[in-house]
């Protein structure tokens, strides 16, 4: 497979040549859906909590005695069943992030690629940097390019100003290549990438 190089202004500038067993074959939809079903339980709060019967207000005095009354025999005006009582196995703060093995993960992450170069949103771009941490000139970059809508920038490496200058653009990211995962690539209609973030990924995703 051989992808076009282009420069800031859209014209090409050369290419790169991918290697077919690593960027080609069928794609698993279900290992880039297990990705982003994990980076996504990561990436909750689970902050959430409800109070028991021990932590709700209320006074722990038995409000009538066991027998006699003609009512129902009850210890404590906290007890989960009464309206200002506390609540039973209710949520309580916790952590909901889990592990896949390390092969799913790549294998996903190689899935999700392969998808978004056979849909043509994966543009090659000789490098990815702004002169100054400006916001006006990450939209000019993305100009350049023709690139409207999510749009995902990967660099072996990027530089500060151009992670400063995408800060206000809530539908762009910047990520390493080093950091790229099948969440990032699956949520983006546009991906720009340089030739070293491409080759890094591939000798990643071949092992």
């Amino acid at each position: 497979m051989t992808l076009d190089v282009v420069n800031r202004q859209n014209e090409k500038v050369g290419s790169i040549e991918l290697d077919d067993e690593t960027f080609g074959g069928p794609v698993d939809a279900g290992l880039v859906w297990e990705s982003v079903v994990q980076e996504n339980a990561a990436a909750r709060r689970g902050t959430h909590s409800t109070k028991t019967r021990g932590e709700v207000s209320g006074s722990g005095r038995k409000p009538w005695r066991q027998k006699g009354t003609g009512r129902a025999r009850v210890g404590e005006i906290r007890n989960p069943l009464w309206r200002t009582g506390g609540t039973t196995f209710g949520p309580r703060p916790r952590s909901y992030a889990y592990a896949l093995p390390k092969k799913v993960v790549r294998r996903a992450l190689r899935a999700a690629l392969i998808q978004k170069l056979r849909d043509g949103a994966v543009t090659v771009v000789d490098e990815l940097a702004v002169d100054e941490p400006k916001t006006s000139q990450a939209v000019e970059l993305l100009a350049g390019l023709d690139v409207e809508g999510r749009a995902l920038l990967v660099d072996a490496r990027s530089g500060e100003h151009l992670r400063r200058a995408v800060q206000n653009l809530s539908r762009v990211r910047v990520v390493d290549s080093n950091r790229v995962t099948a969440r990032d690539v699956a949520a983006a209609a546009r991906i720009l990438m340089t030739p070293a973030a491409m080759e890094h990924l591939g000798k990643v995703l071949a092992t």
